[in-house]
Order: structure tokens, then sequence, then C-alpha cells
């Protein structure tokens, strides 16, 4: 019985220990959504001042007579660069199962659809790295997944001077090789697998660019070279673009794991109770038990008196 009670006892204490943890990385994971939530909000005026400047370098001399910018042109045996968003950790539910399904789907799409290129696959995290391998996608380059916004500029740094590395583009050079991100998007629901196109550049997208309305009345020209501008500009819009993806992606995976921790610690509280109440239950029959002795020993010891 005592042993019973003090294994209880230590199955009690252990279960309380973890429920801390877990209502530790619940908060610690909450504080993480806001974080890269606000920074993907901050970076929205960045983004709209970069997009100005590349429809300005799109621009033609008539909005109506605008031309795309060659760089669309790119065929369909160029290298295809797949960036595949994942984690390092786990407690993430299948976050990292998704985005790589949804990431081989789209990739067998596209070589269906005729495309020669065999595509690069480049993952984050140790944990999608694993997944593809489990697939048979041997990825060509592993990148760390960030700790915080700080260290999400130097995630970026390093995809774009792999990518551009791999094709032997020079520095200034506007990049010819397609680009294509995977990752997680957050949702209300939670998050949903997306791929973003970011290069070739879209022609609708450069149309749009070049014929949106300048926020002022005086509408500025370049000064400088043209291609070299616009390269500058295609940089800074692939910049914000993966920044984007990476938060968006961390932001999805912490909401991950805190619905996991919401789910351990309610399944941890009902343990508590389940072995609470046996514990209790358990201690009130060796009572009861202790109880009956002593009576019957009164009894017995009364019995023998008795004349």
């Amino acid at each position: 019985m005592a042993n019973s009670l003090n294994a209880l006892k230590r199955q009690i204490k252990s279960a309380g220990d973890l429920k801390s943890v877990v209502r530790t990385m619940k908060a610690s994971a909450a504080s993480a959504i806001g974080q890269y939530d606000n920074s993907v909000a901050a970076l929205a005026d960045y983004a709209r001042t970069v997009e100005l400047g590349l429809g300005l370098c799109l621009r033609s001399a008539t909005s109506e007579n605008f031309v795309p910018r060659p760089i669309e042109s790119i065929g369909t045996t160029q290298p295809i660069h797949a960036v595949v968003f994942g984690s390092d950790q786990g407690l993430v539910g299948r976050f990292n199962e998704v985005v790589v399904e949804h990431a081989l789907s789209e990739l067998e799409h596209m070589s269906q659809a005729g495309d020669q290129a065999v595509p690069k696959v480049w993952a984050v995290g140790e944990r999608v790295k694993s997944r593809l391998i489990d697939t048979g996608v041997t990825p060509k380059g592993l990148f760390a997944v960030p700790g915080s916004v700080e260290m999400i500029t130097r995630l970026v740094a390093e995809i774009l001077l792999n990518v551009k590395t791999t094709d032997n583009q020079t520095e200034d050079a506007v990049h010819t090789s397609r680009l294509i991100l995977f990752y997680n998007r957050p949702t209300e629901a939670g998050y949903t697998p997306v791929s973003q196109k970011l290069l070739p550049l879209d022609t609708d997208w450069q149309h749009r660019l070049a014929t949106q309305p300048w926020p002022t009345n005086q509408l500025p020209e370049v000064l400088d070279s043209d291609d070299k501008t616009l390269g500058a500009f295609i940089r800074e819009h692939l910049f914000v673009s993966i920044f984007r993806a990476s938060a968006e992606s961390l932001a999805s995976e912490n909401a991950s794991r805190l619905v996991a921790m919401q789910r351990a610690d309610r399944n941890i509280g009902d343990l508590l109770e389940s072995l609470t109440a046996q514990y209790h239950q358990l201690r009130q029959s060796g009572i009861d038990e202790e109880l009956f002795d002593l009576i019957s020993g009164f009894d017995a010891l009364s019995f023998d008196k008795a004349p």
C-alpha cells in the first residue's frame, strides 16, 4: 500500500513538473507569434517603397505601351531553386509534413506541365530536411531556422548567396534562375501551405507595378543605369519576400507549437486529475482498512473481557 502511494506521489509530482514546462513553452510560443507578426507588419511600408521603385524602373514611356522586362523570358530549362521552410525543433504537429507535401506536389505539377529542369531543393530546418530525405529528395543545402527576428536577415543573405553562387552569377547580374519559396502561412484556423514564385518576375505583376499611379504629382527619374537600378530593386524585392516568408513560417511554427502545447496542457491536466483521484482513493482504502483492523481488534478485546 505504502509503495503504491509513494509511486502515485512521484507520478503526480512528475506530471506537475511537466505541466509547468508546457505552460512555459505555451507562453514562449505565444510571445514569438506576436514578435514575427509584428515584423511582417513593420515590413509592409518598406515593401511598398520597393514596389514603387520597381514600378518606376519597369515603366515605359507610356503605360499603355508597357512591355515586360525580358527577365520573364526565362525558359523551362533554366535552374529551379526551391526553398522549403520548416523547423529545427519538434512539438509542431504535422507542420513539416504539410509544407513538404505541398512543395513536392507543386514541383511534380511543374514537371508534368513540361518543365525540363531538375529542381534544386534547399531546406530551412533539420526537421524539414529529414522529411524531404524520407520522400527521396536530397536537399542541395541546409539552412538553420532563425531563432529571432534579428537572425532572419542572415538567413536571407545566406539563401541569396548560395543561389547566386550555385548559378555562377556576378554581383550586379540580374538573376536568370528561377526561385520558388514554399512555406506555411498563418491563418485564423492555424496555418496553410503556400508557394511564391519570386523569379522570373511575373508579367502581370510587372504590368501592375508599372501602371500603378504615383503617390505624388512629380514622377521621379532614374539617373543611373536602368539595368543596375532595376537589379538593385529586384534584390531588395527578393530580400523583402524571403524575409516575409521566413517570418510567416516562424509565426506558423509557433502557432502550431502553441496548439500542441495547449493540447498537452489539457491532457496533463486530465492525467493529474486521474492520478490525484487514484491517490485519494488508494489512501482512503488504506485508512478504511486500518479503521477496520482497529475496530476488529477492539471487538475482539471486548469479547475476551466479557463475563
